[in-house]
């Protein structure tokens, strides 16, 4: 089974609140580090303006690029549900080999030199039947989260691809994306 994330663009407002949540409930301090970050495009001229949000956190890949990228064999992926962890024991603090390689640029560094750390899937409350807390946190309902083959189900509409984000194919990402219309 893989678990991945399903994310409405439609419906997101760029609050951050699934960005203060995951900080919170992961004691990530202020700073740099974000393992969930929320970008806006702005597109346009007056009077005909969009603003598109997107959201970036590990997309759990069925073919990570910062595994390989990885010198220590620091990251891998958990057969049982396909999230992609770190061991910090094995990380070389700033190597950051695996930010270069990933397109998502998911791998976060705090300021103080540390080692690499990234979305777990709230891997702690998927165990015990709950959604990742960026998916709870959202005021909006643009978040889902579980099963990649329900989330297809569901989603029928969705796709991996949307205005912002990188090519899928060579990484393909667990990530179902429902795009904002272009108008």
């Amino acid at each position: 089974m893989q678990l991945g994330f399903y994310y409405d663009q439609s419906r997101c407002i760029g609050c951050h609140t699934c960005s203060v949540a995951c900080k919170d409930w992961n004691d990530v301090p202020p700073g740099l580090a974000a393992w969930r970050r929320m970008i806006t495009l702005e597109q346009g001229a007056f009077p005909s303006v969009k603003v598109i949000f997107s959201g970036f956190n590990c997309f759990h890949c069925a073919q990570p690029a910062c595994i390989p990228a990885c010198p220590t064999q620091a990251i891998y992926k958990r057969q049982e549900d396909g999230i992609v962890v770190v061991n910090q024991n094995l990380c070389i603090p700033n190597c950051q080999a695996c930010l270069y390689a990933c397109p998502y640029q998911a791998p976060q560094f705090r300021e103080d030199g540390g080692k690499m750390e990234m979305c777990n899937f709230c891997f702690e409350r998927t165990a015990r039947g709950m959604p990742p807390v960026c998916v709870e946190a959202c005021p909006q309902r643009a978040l889902d989260a579980g099963p990649l083959d329900s989330l297809k189900k569901r989603y029928r509409k969705a796709s991996a691809w949307a205005e912002g984000y990188p090519d899928p194919a060579r990484t393909q990402p667990s990530l179902l994306i429902k795009a904002l219309r272009k108008d």
